[in-house]
């Protein structure tokens, strides 16, 4: 019998801290889908754990990824989640500007400083990886390629002839729940019949299938072979799941933001574009709203002080058990 976390893990701020360096600091985060960033100059930012992290596009055409704060006083050099800059990247703080190799190119108003060298105040580099156009970064220069990362997903794609599409849309929901709460709901099945009415409908009398192989999680509804739910339902440690259709793909990264509190950033994927993706959005949202009501609770009720710890489902919650022994492993 597996016992589940304690409580205090969620929503503290020392369990925040040791995740932010002992998880997302070692492990393969997803930035976007390289076409974001198409052209040189073109780059995309996010912020997953308090890491603040930036891919441009050179003008050798190499995506390159770098932390996303200038080497002055830490102003920042990109702000939101796209754009667009002519040939350099300039700090919004004091106004260095850096090539989009990562060089600084100049330290606008600075002035003469005895010792100071530009060529040791480039900016900081983040390794970045591309599969099937999805570009990720590791903060951690030790980790293994991503290929290895990614290797369970990419034979699943391969045996099921399937592609990941263009980039459609964007979008992203603020739950006032831990990451963790919303990623072990995402990793079982057993609450779908209670808290998803339309989902449970549509599965029928499938059997609902959950299996851990290496990095990932896959999930099945046996005997669905058709219809919206057919295609391949993974989740990606530490925080991305990635549902690929026949018609297009839905990428959804559990982004914590601090102590308790998450973002969900979607990424819809669809050859046709935004317009193509039909009722894909509407049950994206339905589906979004019922976890995020649930999960809101647990998280109400993790801090309320009453419950410590529970127990999982050797039948149900294999993939919890997975990863809360993974997360014990960074609390030890």
């Amino acid at each position: 019998m597996q016992a589940t976390l304690p409580a205090r893990l969620y929503g503290s701020p020392d369990a925040w801290a040791r995740e932010r360096a002992g998880v997302f600091g070692r492990a393969w985060l997803f930035m976007g889908h390289e076409a974001e960033a198409a052209a040189p100059g073109d780059w995309i930012a996010t912020d997953v754990a308090g890491h603040r992290l930036l891919a441009v596009r050179g003008k050798d055409g190499v995506l390159r990824a770098f932390h996303n704060v200038c080497r002055h006083r830490a102003g920042p050099l990109a702000q939101g989640s796209g754009g667009h800059c002519e040939g350099e990247l300039v700090c919004a703080y004091h106004g260095w500007r850096y090539a989009l190799d990562g060089r600084l190119r100049a330290a606008t108003g600075f002035g003469t400083v005895e010792g100071f060298d530009s060529r040791e105040f480039g900016l900081l580099g983040v390794r970045l990886e591309i599969w099937r156009g999805l570009a990720f970064t590791n903060l951690n220069p030790e980790a293994g390629p991503l290929t290895d990362h990614v290797a369970p997903l990419e034979r699943l794609l391969v045996e099921r002839e399937l592609e990941i599409a263009a980039p459609a849309l964007r979008r992203s929901h603020d739950l006032a729940c831990d990451w963790k709460v919303y990623a072990e709901n995402y990793l079982e099945g057993y609450h779908i019949g209670s808290v998803h009415p339309v989902l449970a409908g549509e599965l029928g009398s499938a059997e609902y299938r959950v299996r851990v192989d290496g990095e990932l999680v896959v999930q099945e509804a046996v005997g669905v072979n058709d219809g919206p739910q057919a295609g391949v339902w993974g989740w990606l440690w530490p925080n991305l799941g990635i549902n690929v259709y026949r018609d297009g793909a839905m990428i959804e990264r559990m982004t914590p933001v601090g102590p308790g509190r998450t973002r969900l950033d979607y990424l819809f994927l669809n050859h046709g574009g935004e317009s193509a993706l039909g009722d894909a959005l509407e049950a994206s949202d339905r589906l979004t709203g019922e976890d995020a009501r649930i999960c809101e609770a647990v998280q109400a009720n993790l801090s309320a002080g009453a419950y410590d710890t529970g127990v999982l489902s050797a039948r149900q919650e294999v993939a919890v058990a997975w990863f809360q022994s993974r997360l014990a492993e960074v609390h030890a």
